[in-house]
């Protein structure tokens, strides 16, 4: 697996430049499209809001401050040197979504179009991989590389098992991916996990987008979203997720040490076997 960074964030904080309004939406255009007009130039960017305000201008002007870019790609590199299997090659960038500002994005509908690996109509843009920052979130230089490295995975992830389609395949497919990326977050106490473990294993086979949604980001996307909350909290099912893979890692680990101790042990074992004797001179 191979991925190539482009840098999208000048790009982004050039259009935010603008004045809000028809000039901007025109260049927002020109930035999207490719000459001919029927192909998106840079994938990511379909997560931007156009006509965002300064609030997310101010954000990308402290991405670039923290040299963010410099940050995911080698986020992207190592996480990609993870799958050398995988005999692929995409190109990558960042963009700001607008979660705050007005009806343009619901965090949670994209989200799941992203971990979903759908929607993404030609070769090219199957092609490219998108690091979505959020403006509600503060600008770190461990949120970018998260993000990265989550996005990486998860691609991953998708071109070796295929889109997931149950519940089931979304909690292993999320939870392995932050894990992988170092991710802390999200986290629910124990009582919760248990009361989420026990909501969510009759729906583990459900097949239906609503469902899933309500099951992995909980009762706040369902109300934001018109659903029916279950009692979940926020991204419940998510911090499952990364609870039950970070405990599956953790264990491969130990069984991994324990492994190589024995094969230590069985190594120094051979080596005595195969010493000459030494015999002391008897009278």
């Amino acid at each position: 697996m191979q991925i190539e960074f482009v840098p999208l964030l000048e790009r982004q904080r050039n259009l935010y430049r603008i004045p809000r309004g028809g000039d901007r939406f025109s260049a927002y255009l020109r930035l999207m499209l490719n000459e001919a007009q029927n192909e998106v130039r840079f994938p990511p960017l379909v997560a931007l809001n156009p006509m965002a305000g300064d609030d997310v201008a101010v954000l990308i002007d402290a991405l670039i401050d923290l040299d963010t870019e410099e940050v995911a790609t080698r986020a992207a590199v190592e996480a990609s040197s993870q799958h050398t299997e995988l005999v692929r090659c995409f190109s990558m960038g960042l963009v700001v979504a607008d979660d705050v500002g007005g009806g343009w994005t619901n965090r949670y509908a994209s989200e799941f179009f992203l971990i979903t690996g759908r929607g993404r109509s030609s070769p090219f843009q199957q092609s490219w991989i998108a690091g979505v920052l959020w403006s509600s979130e503060p600008a770190t230089v461990r949120g970018v590389w998260e993000t990265v490295q989550t996005a990486v995975h998860r691609t991953a992830s998708i071109h070796r098992n295929g889109a997931a389609q149950t519940l089931r395949d979304y909690l292993s497919q999320e939870g392995d991916a932050m894990a992988r990326a170092g991710c802390v977050a999200p986290t629910i106490d124990a009582e919760d996990l248990e009361y989420t473990r026990q909501l969510l294993t009759p729906e583990l086979d459900e097949t239906n987008p609503r469902t899933i949604m309500e099951c992995l980001f909980g009762d706040e996307a369902s109300r934001t979203l018109g659903f029916t909350p279950r009692g979940l909290s926020y991204r419940a099912g998510l911090a499952l997720a990364l609870h039950d893979a970070r405990l599956m890692s953790s264990r491969r680990s130990q069984r991994s040490r324990e492994q190589r101790m024995q094969r230590s042990i069985t190594d120094r074992s051979e080596q005595t076997d195969c010493m000459p004797q030494s015999f002391g001179s008897g009278r």
